[in-house]
């Protein structure tokens, strides 16, 4: 989806993901149950709760990396809604779906550059027996996406030798590679200095608010969910207990026992 077509679908206030009545249990234990939500192209929606409550498994779900119980995934693309639910990883990352995750996952011998290359040169499709001939013809556009991400000056940098602020830079320009619609964020600011976590969620809103990027993430740190999500929605046990804007979160009763260890008043 080009960036004018996510701006379109935003202003028709259509949904870019829908996500509905999804369950996944594991022997006995249900780790999602009957969860339900929509997000806007465009959108920051953060999925928060204790631990064990199912923000994982939900995002493993979504980008097929566990087949879901019951329920479905639709994303909305130029040509209609596509089902998400029971395509294999790849496939839904064909579709526009891109993912970071809480430990950054590089080629730690290889240049910031080559990384970058290596994920714009699967995302066309190439071979790799023409490999060395495909990532060249890669550089620019790999040195464009690092300089939107702040790191054209780590280019030619192993990725075993860079601070891990850094490394979360890369794996976001990495995951822009596949030009997403839908960016799915696990603890984006997990192991970073607070300063580094402002740099990484205002690269993350821009990236939603100019290229109508729908980005849903998880994250511990509480300041860095007020501040940046749009909506937030609570899970605990696998549920859904409380969803809508951080200041009707922030003085839900039930949201407060569960996830901040208060009792409301």
């Amino acid at each position: 989806m080009s960036v004018e077509d996510a701006r379109a679908l935003r202003s028709t206030g259509a949904p870019l993901l829908s996500v509905s009545h999804l369950r996944k249990a594991f022997g006995g234990v249900v780790a999602v149950d009957d969860v339900s939500f929509d997000v806007a192209a465009g959108e920051r929606l953060a999925l928060i709760g204790p631990n064990g409550a199912g923000k994982t498994t939900c995002f493993n779900l979504i980008n097929g990396q566990l087949a879901a119980d019951r329920g479905s995934v639709r994303l909305r693309t130029s040509q209609g809604a596509v089902r998400l639910d029971g395509l294999p990883p790849h496939r839904i990352a064909a579709q526009g779906v891109a993912r970071t995750f809480q430990t950054a996952a590089t080629f730690a011998s290889m240049s910031v550059r080559e990384n970058v290359q290596i994920a714009l040169l699967c995302h066309a499709g190439g071979q790799w027996s023409l490999l060395p001939g495909a990532l060249r013809a890669y550089a620019a556009a790999a040195g464009a996406l690092l300089a939107r991400c702040s790191a054209g000056a780590l280019a030619d940098r192993p990725c075993g030798q860079l601070a891990y602020a850094d490394l979360k830079r890369v794996e976001i320009a990495i995951a822009l590679a596949a030009s997403p619609r839908l960016l799915l964020m696990d603890e984006p600011t997990a192991g970073t200095a607070p300063a580094d976590r402002v740099t990484v969620m205002q690269f993350v809103s821009a990236i939603a608010r100019t290229d109508g990027v729908a980005v849903v993430f998880t994250e511990h740190d509480v300041d860095v969910v007020f501040a940046y999500a749009d909506r937030i929605i609570v899970l605990d046990r696998g549920r859904i207990i409380a969803e809508g804007p951080p200041e009707a979160i922030r003085a839900d009763a039930r949201v407060q026992k569960v996830y901040f260890g208060v009792e409301g008043e």
